[in-house]
């Protein structure tokens, strides 16, 4: 007999675990299914080039479009966990083949231009003027300085805790790809460099190139992170958390 546990919903699909084994995910909207296909061709391809666990997805039906991978194993990743193995990971992800990886499926760099203009117009007009007046131009020049980042690698794009997976006592795989595209390598050194811990960040100075101009722009992604669920909370009409987002901007 299958046995299917609801493992819950992102802000892109839902998730169950089959078997104990298989992980499927339905697309919540017909604006992901694209992604979730492409996931299938580009995520098998890039595995066998990273140092850690990822999903290789596959279509198992059609509609509502649904993928099934093998669960990675682990827990989600806690400060007090041994932070190495990250460092080696984002330097291989981040030198991979970027046309490869675009012929795959993955989002290119003019693409990810033009949603990150897209985007930050909306936070321009509709989270700028949310702010304390004190803070509207500080947020406004990190907008403006990151319009201007490079789109020149594979990126995540989503990398946190609960992304990063640790098995026997060591970060064993990297899951959720959903955010992955040609991007800004200072996107992925966020939570690494900024949140994970001072391990984390020893071990990713020690693998991979953090220049002072990456670690800088890391800064300014952080800073600009909550635009994102403000703007999620407007779509979806949720006001607590637009009230929440908001408060979640550092105080300057």
């Amino acid at each position: 007999m299958t046995t299917r546990q609801y493992l819950g919903s992102g802000w892109d699909s839902d998730a169950w675990l089959v078997d104990g084994t298989w992980v499927e995910r339905t697309a919540r909207r017909l604006d992901v299914e694209p992604w979730l296909r492409t996931e299938t061709t580009l995520l098998p391809w890039l595995a066998p080039q990273l140092p850690l666990e990822v999903p290789t997805p596959v279509v198992v039906r059609e509609s509502p479009l649904t993928v099934r991978h093998r669960l990675v194993p682990g827990r989600p990743f806690r400060p007090d966990d041994d932070g190495r193995g990250l460092g080696a990971f984002l330097a291989a992800l981040h030198t991979v083949d970027l046309d490869a990886a675009v012929a795959r499926g993955l989002p290119p760099p003019g693409r990810t231009s033009a949603m990150r203009d897209a985007a930050f117009d909306r936070f321009a007009g509709e989270v700028v003027p949310r702010l304390p007046r004190g803070r509207r131009s500080w947020l406004a020049d990190r907008l403006d300085e990151l319009r201007a980042a490079p789109a020149s690698v594979v990126v995540h794009g989503d990398l946190s805790a609960e992304h990063v997976l640790v098995d026997g006592g060591r970060i064993y795989g990297v899951i959720d790809w959903g955010d992955a595209r040609a991007g800004d390598p200072a996107k992925d050194l966020v939570w690494p460099l900024l949140q994970a811990g001072p391990d984390v960040a020893a071990d990713l100075h020690t693998h991979a190139d953090v220049t002072s101009e990456l670690a800088h722009r890391a800064q300014a992604w952080l800073d600009v992170a909550p635009c994102y669920a403000v703007t999620h909370g407007l779509d979806t009409g949720d006001d607590e958390l637009v009230r929440a987002a908001v408060s979640w901007f550092p105080a300057r």
